[in-house]
């Protein structure tokens, strides 16, 4: 693929050529503040748990005047209201059909934030419960793709960079459409002062690589119906074990029966694989990466 004098632009960007300076600290008057009080009680005491991971813990609530959503507690903002603030503002800036929209936020006992609801759970829940109708191949296919695209924005068309976002079954909320969304994202700067990082290059290219990575995990989850609980590396290990041949059928989700394309089973595989290589050896840049997923696959990013 032959890129373009906009894309090597993106490129540059990614790997920190550009970097601005964060807007400042300030009161957020485009998403509502909500009362610690109305959380806790949509919350039932920070009962819900939906999931948990080290930057936090996600909750499902149900308010009385604004019905289903979910609540997220962020724990590196606890000490830093100013800080806080600036992701509220970042945050509510992005716009994407695969990323859960914020509605509000609370700076009380905890650093809480508040998104969307999503209909259908988490990506997770549909691959590990057994009551659950389990999903088809084209809507795996949609899932990647929509994940994908999500990273896409993030990674090269997002001012200022995104610094973290966790890609895995866990977090990855589906809607009534079964439309996938991003729930874990932050920003470079948001918890840390900009002058305190020493290296931004460097850590943005690592950040990206380690983002690309799982999303191949992810798309192992998505062939296998196995959520990885070792980062990935159980996954990894499994599938190494095959290769491109006969094989690889092995390594189906007996959930999805004969119900699969094998050419774009095999096609993802070999992203997958691409994906996971890229955090210790980049195959491919960012942006390169992404239109070879759409590329050899034919459901198109959403």
């Amino acid at each position: 693929m032959v890129a373009t004098a906009g894309t090597d632009r993106l490129i540059r960007k990614i790997h920190g050529c550009f970097r601005p300076p964060p807007p400042p600290p300030g009161p957020v008057s485009f998403v509502r503040h909500f009362s610690y009080k109305d959380i806790k009680k949509a919350t039932a005491s920070f009962c819900r748990i939906i999931y948990s991971d080290s930057h936090g813990v996600a909750y499902k609530a149900n308010f009385d005047d604004a019905g289903l959503a979910l609540v997220k507690e962020v724990k590196e903002f606890d000490q830093s209201k100013e800080a806080f603030y600036r992701e509220v503002q970042l945050l509510g800036r992005l716009h994407h059909r695969h990323l859960l929209a914020l509605r509000g936020f609370c700076m009380g006992q905890k650093s809480l934030l508040v998104f969307d609801n999503v209909e259908n759970g988490s990506l997770k829940d549909h691959l590990n419960d057994p009551l659950r109708t389990p999903l088809n191949w084209r809507t795996r296919l949609q899932i990647a793709n929509g994940v994908a695209a999500a990273l896409e924005y993030l990674l090269l068309f997002n001012d200022p960079p995104v610094y973290r976002v966790s890609v895995n079954s866990s977090n990855i909320m589906l809607d009534e459409n079964f439309i996938a969304k991003l729930s874990d994202v932050g920003f470079l700067g948001s918890s840390v002062n900009h002058s305190e990082t020493a290296h931004p290059r460097d850590c943005i290219e690592a950040e990206c690589r380690n983002i690309i990575f799982q999303l191949g995990v992810l798309m192992l989850e998505l062939i296998t119906g196995q959520s990885s609980e070792e980062g990935g590396a159980d996954l990894i290990q499994w599938v190494q074990e095959y290769h491109l041949g006969s094989s690889i059928y092995k390594l189906i989700d007996p959930d999805l029966g004969d119900e699969y394309d094998s050419k774009e089973l095999k096609n993802l595989l070999e992203v997958a694989r691409l994906c996971i290589k890229s955090r210790d050896k980049p195959v491919l840049s960012a942006a390169r990466l992404f239109r070879y997923l759409q590329k050899k696959i034919d459901t198109p990013i959403s």
